[in-house]
């Protein structure tokens, strides 16, 4: 009966976990990656427009664009890690999101902890993403290629879909069978 029990505990989990995913990293990432899209479309048909479009502009936005797609993969794949690995630390913060602000502060954290190796690192990975972003950013406006929006979008722009599109086939999105029955 045990079995039985555990084995329903991580079908729920993972449930959870992925709901968190779609809601708090999906969602946020679709909705932040087209608006960066449409700032540094906008931006480059200004660039377009006053004549200071020219080859080194389209390198420099799609170099820029790449750089921010690899950064969300590799992000990306450590969030499919950590639900393959420990589904519970998503599910634990997607019930955490389910409680009240009193409840919360009420109850002492039940937040999982990640334990894994290399877990001390990610804070540094993120920080030279970060940078890595920024930087290329400041590089690709100081040397006149790119308008500063442009800039600052292109690579967002990049992270933002990348970590959407590469959840695909991982997480499945809602079925048609529930919408028809209702």
């Amino acid at each position: 009966m045990g079995k039985v029990i555990t084995a329903k505990r991580k079908e729920g989990e993972a449930e959870q976990a992925q709901n968190y995913i779609k809601t708090h990293i999906l969602f946020p990432s679709g909705l932040l990656g087209l608006l960066a899209m449409v700032i540094g479309v906008f931006a480059l048909i200004y660039q377009l427009i006053v004549d200071t479009y020219d080859v080194f502009t389209f390198a420099q936005s799609s170099g820029l664009l790449i750089v921010g797609i690899v950064l969300g993969l590799i992000q990306t794949m450590y969030h499919k890690f950590i639900l393959r690995e420990h589904p519970e630390f998503f599910a634990s913060r997607m019930k955490r999101m389910g409680q009240s602000n009193a409840q919360r502060k009420k109850k002492p954290s039940s937040e999982v902890m990640l334990t894994h190796r290399g877990r001390k690192l990610v804070p540094v990975w993120y920080i030279i993403g970060l940078v890595s972003i920024i930087g290329l950013s400041a590089w690709s406006f100081s040397s006149g290629a790119l308008d500063y929006m442009a800039a600052f979008a292109w690579p967002w722009a990049g992270f933002f879909w990348g970590k959407m599109f590469s959840w695909r086939g991982v997480i499945d999105p809602p079925s048609r069978s529930k919408k028809k029955n209702l």
